[in-house]
């Protein structure tokens, strides 16, 4: 008997292997995903500027990249006894204005050559809310805890995201034309916007993203991460505390999931022996000056030693 259903994902047509390189922009489950990616041991950077929730926050940083541009004084603000800028995530935010400036300037020259050099591009939406600055009349990428009366909140069309979604594999197609995307969707819910409107803005992404993808499948790959935690995983024993999050056990189920249908089978048997030594780093012996634990760690740096060998741009 089936006690739950299934969902068919097809095998990617460019599966990701240890020579692939990988960058992943966009939600927190953006982090969950790309966290697995450095276990393994895969070449992989994650969100440059920290965590981007909508479309137009990541079309924005692609563009600031491709483009050349560079962030002036206009563009960072002090709030908080700290330099702020509406852009990019608050993890970036400091207490000296040139240091920051020239932080941000140097991480949108090193994304560029980060997208230039991919293999792999993985871009994770989590919402279509967003909220504008009544000053400047533009959509933020973070708000840093500045009054909600600075902002209005608001809904992206199917539309807009759609058009933005496109802008952004155009950007990154222009300098780097054999690159392989993936959307996936985060199966994060956003309560705070409200139950119903957590759907409608959900709808809103999955409806944009699939135009895009059904247009365009030589290049696209879409993987549902959303749909495996509504249809898969439904039950509240795989969330976290808060009851928003996925916990370890969904993230593991969706990572296998993925294994499956995005990363090359020939490399499937080096990840368990990775996963193997990961594991052995990370014991703790009861005597550290024993003979079999002695003997353990020269048997774990023989394993080591294999492994790099045949990909010696894994380090430990």
């Amino acid at each position: 008997m089936k006690f739950r259903t299934s969902i068919p994902i097809p095998k990617s047509k460019n599966p990701i292997d240890y020579n692939s390189k990988i960058v992943s922009l966009g939600s927190c489950f953006a982090v969950n995903i790309s966290e697995k990616f450095d276990y393994f041991k895969f070449q992989n950077t994650t969100n440059p500027v920290g965590i981007l929730f909508h479309p137009l926050a990541i079309e924005k940083l692609i563009d600031f990249a491709v483009s050349g541009k560079q962030f002036t004084e206009k563009d960072i603000f002090f709030h908080n006894e700290r330099w702020n800028c509406f852009d990019v995530h608050s993890d970036l935010s400091t207490s000296n204005k040139a240091e920051f400036l020239e932080n941000l300037n140097a991480i949108i020259k090193s994304t560029l050559q980060q997208l230039q050099e991919a293999s792999h591009i993985i871009i994770t939406y989590g919402t279509s809310w967003v909220y504008r600055n009544l000053d400047t009349n533009e959509i933020v990428a973070n708000c840093h805890k500045v009054p909600q009366a600075a902002f209005s909140k608001e809904i992206l069309s199917v539309e807009t995201i759609e058009c933005s979604i496109q802008n952004t594999i155009d950007l990154i197609q222009k300098i780097n034309p054999n690159i392989n995307f993936i959307f996936t969707l985060s199966p994060v819910r956003h309560l705070k916007d409200g139950f119903l409107e957590n759907q409608q803005s959900k709808a809103h992404l999955i409806t944009a993203l699939h135009k895009i993808v059904n247009y365009q499948l030589s290049i696209i790959n879409y993987f549902p991460s959303y749909e495996i935690m509504m249809d898969e995983l439904r039950d509240y024993r795989f969330y976290a505390e808060d009851m928003i999050h996925p916990n370890s056990v969904a993230i593991d189920y969706i990572w296998e999931r993925f294994c499956e249908t995005a990363i090359s089978e020939e490399i499937h048997s080096i990840m368990k022996e990775v996963e193997t030594i990961q594991r052995g780093l990370a014991h703790r012996p009861f005597n550290a000056n024993s003979e079999i634990h002695q003997q353990f760690l020269s048997n774990l740096q023989d394993k080591i030693a294999k492994i790099q060998n045949q990909f010696p741009k894994i380090q430990f």
